[in-house]
Protein backbone atom coordinates (compact mmCIF):
# COMPACT_ATOMS: atom_id res chain seq x y z
CA UNK A 1 0.00 0.00 0.00
CA UNK A 2 2.67 2.13 1.00
CA UNK A 3 4.57 1.67 -1.94
CA UNK A 4 1.20 2.65 -4.29
CA UNK A 5 0.96 5.84 -2.71
CA UNK A 6 5.02 6.97 -3.43
CA UNK A 7 4.19 5.27 -6.88
CA UNK A 8 0.65 7.86 -7.07
CA UNK A 9 2.44 11.00 -5.78
CA UNK A 10 5.59 10.40 -8.01
CA UNK A 11 3.05 10.08 -11.32
CA UNK A 12 1.67 13.35 -10.01
CA UNK A 13 4.81 14.88 -9.96
CA UNK A 14 5.97 13.82 -13.51
CA UNK A 15 2.38 14.83 -15.00
CA UNK A 16 2.69 18.62 -13.13
CA UNK A 17 5.90 19.03 -14.38
CA UNK A 18 5.09 18.03 -18.23
CA UNK A 19 1.66 20.39 -17.91
CA UNK A 20 3.61 23.02 -16.51
CA UNK A 21 6.57 23.15 -19.30
CA UNK A 22 3.66 22.90 -21.90
CA UNK A 23 1.96 25.95 -20.60
CA UNK A 24 5.39 27.94 -20.43
CA UNK A 25 6.25 26.74 -23.60
CA UNK A 26 6.28 29.66 -26.18
CA UNK A 27 3.52 29.10 -28.84
CA UNK A 28 5.62 29.36 -31.23
CA UNK A 29 7.94 26.59 -30.57
CA UNK A 30 5.34 24.50 -30.13
CA UNK A 31 4.26 24.30 -33.40
CA UNK A 32 7.46 25.77 -36.17
CA UNK A 33 6.22 28.25 -38.10
CA UNK A 34 6.84 26.41 -41.80
CA UNK A 35 7.78 29.98 -44.29
CA UNK A 36 7.97 26.75 -47.28
CA UNK A 37 4.24 26.73 -46.61
CA UNK A 38 2.57 29.94 -45.07
CA UNK A 39 5.03 32.06 -46.84
CA UNK A 40 7.79 34.60 -45.43
CA UNK A 41 7.09 34.86 -40.95
CA UNK A 42 8.30 38.85 -41.62
CA UNK A 43 5.55 41.11 -42.94
CA UNK A 44 6.24 42.64 -46.01
CA UNK A 45 6.63 46.41 -45.91
CA UNK A 46 5.10 48.41 -48.46
CA UNK A 47 5.35 52.23 -48.91
CA UNK A 48 3.31 53.03 -51.64
CA UNK A 49 0.76 54.16 -52.23
CA UNK A 50 1.93 55.42 -48.59
CA UNK A 51 4.40 54.86 -46.32
CA UNK A 52 4.41 51.77 -43.80
CA UNK A 53 1.99 49.76 -45.10
CA UNK A 54 2.06 46.03 -43.95
CA UNK A 55 1.04 42.66 -45.17
CA UNK A 56 1.56 39.61 -43.37
CA UNK A 57 1.55 35.84 -45.11
CA UNK A 58 0.92 34.72 -41.55
CA UNK A 59 -2.30 36.11 -41.12
CA UNK A 60 -3.63 35.25 -44.39
CA UNK A 61 -2.52 31.87 -44.58
CA UNK A 62 -2.14 30.01 -41.63
CA UNK A 63 -4.35 32.23 -39.30
CA UNK A 64 -7.02 32.74 -42.41
CA UNK A 65 -6.76 29.49 -44.71
CA UNK A 66 -5.24 30.82 -47.77
CA UNK A 67 -2.63 29.61 -49.81
CA UNK A 68 -0.38 31.04 -52.14
CA UNK A 69 -2.43 30.05 -55.40
CA UNK A 70 -5.58 32.63 -53.24
CA UNK A 71 -3.05 35.64 -54.85
CA UNK A 72 -0.50 34.48 -56.79
CA UNK A 73 -0.20 35.50 -59.69
CA UNK A 74 -3.91 36.60 -60.05
CA UNK A 75 -3.62 39.38 -58.04
CA UNK A 76 0.05 39.31 -56.63
CA UNK A 77 3.02 38.51 -58.80
CA UNK A 78 5.69 36.06 -56.73
CA UNK A 79 8.13 38.82 -56.90
CA UNK A 80 9.24 41.20 -54.07
CA UNK A 81 8.70 44.84 -55.33
CA UNK A 82 6.46 44.23 -57.81
CA UNK A 83 3.29 45.60 -56.69
CA UNK A 84 4.83 48.72 -56.15
CA UNK A 85 6.05 49.29 -59.73
CA UNK A 86 2.73 49.34 -60.54
CA UNK A 87 1.02 52.56 -61.50
CA UNK A 88 -2.28 51.47 -60.48
CA UNK A 89 -1.21 49.91 -57.15
CA UNK A 90 -3.07 52.63 -55.74
CA UNK A 91 -6.41 52.59 -53.05
CA UNK A 92 -8.86 53.32 -55.85
CA UNK A 93 -7.62 50.12 -57.67
CA UNK A 94 -8.24 48.20 -54.66
CA UNK A 95 -11.91 49.92 -54.14
CA UNK A 96 -12.33 48.80 -58.17
CA UNK A 97 -11.40 44.96 -57.08
CA UNK A 98 -7.37 44.87 -58.03
CA UNK A 99 -5.08 43.83 -55.91
CA UNK A 100 -5.69 43.79 -52.01
CA UNK A 101 -9.44 44.64 -53.08
CA UNK A 102 -10.23 41.57 -54.42
CA UNK A 103 -10.87 39.83 -51.06
CA UNK A 104 -11.58 42.91 -48.79
CA UNK A 105 -14.72 44.29 -50.32
CA UNK A 106 -16.78 44.00 -47.55
CA UNK A 107 -18.04 40.89 -47.85
CA UNK A 108 -15.54 38.30 -48.41
CA UNK A 109 -13.18 40.10 -45.80
CA UNK A 110 -13.27 44.00 -44.17
CA UNK A 111 -13.28 46.18 -46.97
CA UNK A 112 -10.09 47.77 -48.34
CA UNK A 113 -10.85 51.37 -46.61
CA UNK A 114 -12.50 50.34 -43.51
CA UNK A 115 -10.24 49.08 -40.38
CA UNK A 116 -7.29 50.89 -41.61
CA UNK A 117 -4.71 50.44 -38.97
CA UNK A 118 -5.04 46.63 -39.27
CA UNK A 119 -2.74 47.37 -42.23
CA UNK A 120 -1.57 51.19 -42.16
CA UNK A 121 0.65 52.18 -39.59
CA UNK A 122 0.34 56.41 -39.08
CA UNK A 123 3.81 57.38 -40.01
CA UNK A 124 5.85 58.59 -37.03
CA UNK A 125 7.55 61.61 -38.88
CA UNK A 126 5.97 64.46 -39.69
CA UNK A 127 4.68 65.26 -42.88
CA UNK A 128 6.01 68.71 -44.55
CA UNK A 129 4.13 70.26 -47.24
CA UNK A 130 5.28 73.03 -49.16
CA UNK A 131 2.04 74.28 -50.75
CA UNK A 132 0.03 76.72 -49.95
CA UNK A 133 2.90 77.95 -48.73
CA UNK A 134 6.58 76.44 -47.18
CA UNK A 135 6.88 74.95 -44.17
CA UNK A 136 3.74 73.93 -42.80
CA UNK A 137 3.36 70.34 -40.50
CA UNK A 138 1.56 67.71 -40.33
CA UNK A 139 1.90 65.24 -37.08
CA UNK A 140 -0.30 61.91 -37.97
CA UNK A 141 0.48 61.17 -34.33
CA UNK A 142 -1.11 64.52 -32.46
CA UNK A 143 -4.15 63.70 -34.37
CA UNK A 144 -4.40 59.70 -34.05
CA UNK A 145 -2.72 59.13 -30.66
CA UNK A 146 -3.64 62.36 -28.94
CA UNK A 147 -6.69 63.31 -30.46
CA UNK A 148 -8.30 59.67 -30.92
CA UNK A 149 -8.89 60.36 -34.68
CA UNK A 150 -8.70 57.08 -37.38
CA UNK A 151 -7.70 57.00 -40.54
CA UNK A 152 -10.63 57.00 -42.17
CA UNK A 153 -11.70 60.57 -40.08
CA UNK A 154 -9.75 61.99 -42.75
CA UNK A 155 -9.07 59.53 -45.65
CA UNK A 156 -10.32 59.27 -48.32
CA UNK A 157 -12.80 62.20 -48.05
CA UNK A 158 -10.98 64.92 -47.29
CA UNK A 159 -7.50 63.63 -48.21
CA UNK A 160 -6.22 60.91 -50.83
CA UNK A 161 -4.12 58.59 -48.85
CA UNK A 162 -1.36 59.13 -50.95
CA UNK A 163 1.82 60.65 -50.33
CA UNK A 164 2.00 64.17 -51.82
CA UNK A 165 -2.04 64.30 -53.28
CA UNK A 166 -2.72 67.24 -51.02
CA UNK A 167 -0.19 69.38 -53.01
CA UNK A 168 -1.29 68.58 -56.11
CA UNK A 169 -4.15 69.64 -55.88
CA UNK A 170 -4.97 73.21 -57.32
CA UNK A 171 -7.66 74.37 -54.45
CA UNK A 172 -5.29 73.07 -51.71
CA UNK A 173 -5.21 76.94 -50.19
CA UNK A 174 -5.36 78.88 -46.98
CA UNK A 175 -9.47 79.42 -48.69
CA UNK A 176 -10.22 76.04 -49.28
CA UNK A 177 -9.55 75.53 -45.43
CA UNK A 178 -11.55 78.49 -44.36
CA UNK A 179 -14.25 77.45 -46.69
CA UNK A 180 -14.51 73.79 -44.82
CA UNK A 181 -12.27 71.81 -47.04
CA UNK A 182 -9.22 69.79 -45.99
CA UNK A 183 -8.24 70.74 -42.41
CA UNK A 184 -10.54 73.13 -42.23
CA UNK A 185 -13.86 70.19 -42.17
CA UNK A 186 -12.65 70.00 -38.41
CA UNK A 187 -10.48 72.69 -37.94
CA UNK A 188 -13.79 75.45 -37.86
CA UNK A 189 -13.27 77.01 -34.59
CA UNK A 190 -15.80 74.40 -32.97
CA UNK A 191 -14.47 71.04 -33.69
CA UNK A 192 -10.99 72.28 -33.25
CA UNK A 193 -9.35 75.46 -33.12
CA UNK A 194 -10.03 77.66 -36.31
CA UNK A 195 -7.64 77.32 -39.31
CA UNK A 196 -7.18 81.18 -39.42
CA UNK A 197 -5.96 80.78 -35.74
CA UNK A 198 -2.56 79.29 -33.77
CA UNK A 199 -0.80 79.39 -37.00
CA UNK A 200 2.42 78.53 -35.45
CA UNK A 201 0.97 75.17 -34.39
CA UNK A 202 1.56 73.90 -38.49
CA UNK A 203 3.38 77.00 -39.84
CA UNK A 204 6.82 76.55 -38.52
CA UNK A 205 8.84 79.50 -40.60
CA UNK A 206 12.56 79.15 -42.43
CA UNK A 207 14.44 78.81 -39.17
CA UNK A 208 11.95 76.03 -38.02
CA UNK A 209 11.88 74.17 -41.68
CA UNK A 210 15.74 74.49 -41.58
CA UNK A 211 15.74 72.52 -38.20
CA UNK A 212 13.67 70.01 -39.16
CA UNK A 213 15.28 69.18 -42.38
CA UNK A 214 18.77 69.57 -41.36
CA UNK A 215 18.88 71.91 -44.59
CA UNK A 216 20.04 75.67 -42.51
CA UNK A 217 17.50 78.26 -42.49
CA UNK A 218 16.20 78.66 -46.03
CA UNK A 219 13.54 76.16 -46.89
CA UNK A 220 14.63 74.56 -50.66
CA UNK A 221 12.33 75.68 -53.61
Amino acid sequence: MKKLVILSIVGLFVFSCVVISAANKPAETQEAYDEDTYGPEAPIVWNKPVKAVFFSHKVHTKDNGLDCESCHDEFFEMEAGAAEAKEDFTMASMGNGLYCGACHDGSTAFAYNAECARCHNAPKEQVVWTKPVQAVVFSHQNHTENAGLGCQDCHDALFTMKSGAAQEKEDFTMASLYAGNYCGACHDGSTAFASNTRCTVCHIGVRGYGKLTGQGEKPSH
